[in-house]
């Protein structure tokens, strides 16, 4: 029956993106915030086929924890919900995504129109130093500021570091960091057909001030963001305790350990 549900979501998905990205192809010759309605109809549709056909909800924590004014928000990310849901909390926020990203047809077109911040890593310093003065651009008119400092999907378990960028990121713009933490790894993996019923908790944690040198502040951001997420991991299995056990490598439910083997030659 899951199998069934994943199968009918991601048709859905497919045709609902397909479909929306040629009606709304004229709102890009439009101006900014009309990109930005025709992106969010898109999220609220493909959220609600998320609830509705899969059984994923959601729930905040710490909104609180958010200063008025520009804020760099510093996000854990397990999954591709984690874009959908934040780019529909958070509409006017510019998201630091790979330069590879703006390549794809039509939605390549749409991620520059929105603003998003690409970044070439294999450009290196360079890279890090055009990041830094655009997120002081951004930030200097009011517009906050999305990024994953692990540069990738890690999954629940999985242990990568925080990459620089975030680093660039927080001197550039020079506004409060609030790290976030979340567990939606747990309801929708990397594997289209894997996605599980349930409520992802997203939590805003306490913020960071700017003026930190680079070695604390990214000590401080690690040292908040991944004990949270192992509460909130852990707090999503014994809430739903039918949720599979993923592999940190692959995102993948992991195989269950099967009886133990004899050896003919122990003693």
């Amino acid at each position: 029956m899951l199998f069934a549900r994943n199968l009918i979501f991601n048709l859905l998905f497919v045709f609902t993106t397909a479909a929306l990205s040629v009606a709304a192809a004229p709102g890009l010759l439009m101006p900014y915030r009309a990109v930005v309605w025709f992106k969010q109809l898109w999220l609220h549709i493909v959220l609600a086929l998320t609830r509705l056909v899969i059984g994923i909800d959601q729930e905040e924590r710490g909104r609180e924890n958010i200063p008025d004014g520009p804020v760099v928000f510093a996000v854990k990310h397990q999954s591709a919900w984690d874009t959908l849901a934040l780019s529909v909390e958070h509409p006017f926020c510019a998201f630091v995504l790979k330069r590879e990203l703006i390549w794809l047809p039509i939605w390549g077109w749409y991620l520059l129109r929105l603003g998003m911040i690409p970044i070439d890593r294999s450009r290196g310093v360079a890279s890090l130093k055009k990041i830094t003065e655009g997120a002081g651009k951004l930030a200097g008119r009011g517009q906050s500021i999305l990024i994953f400092p692990q540069g990738t999907r890690t999954p629940p378990g999985a242990d990568r570091p925080y990459l620089p960028g975030v680093a660039a990121i927080y001197k550039g713009a020079n506004v409060p960091v609030v790290p976030v933490a979340l567990n939606s790894g747990l309801f929708w993996p990397r594997k289209l057909m894997h996605k599980q019923p349930g409520t992802i908790t997203v939590e805003y944690l306490e913020p960071i001030e700017p003026g930190l040198d680079r070695k604390t502040f990214m000590k401080t951001l690690e040292e908040r963001i991944e004990p949270a997420t192992a509460r909130l991991e852990t707090e999503a299995l014994g809430r739903f305790p039918y949720l599979p056990r993923l592999s940190p490598e692959t995102g993948a439910p992991a195989a269950k350990p099967g009886p133990a083997k004899s050896d003919a030659r122990a003693v």
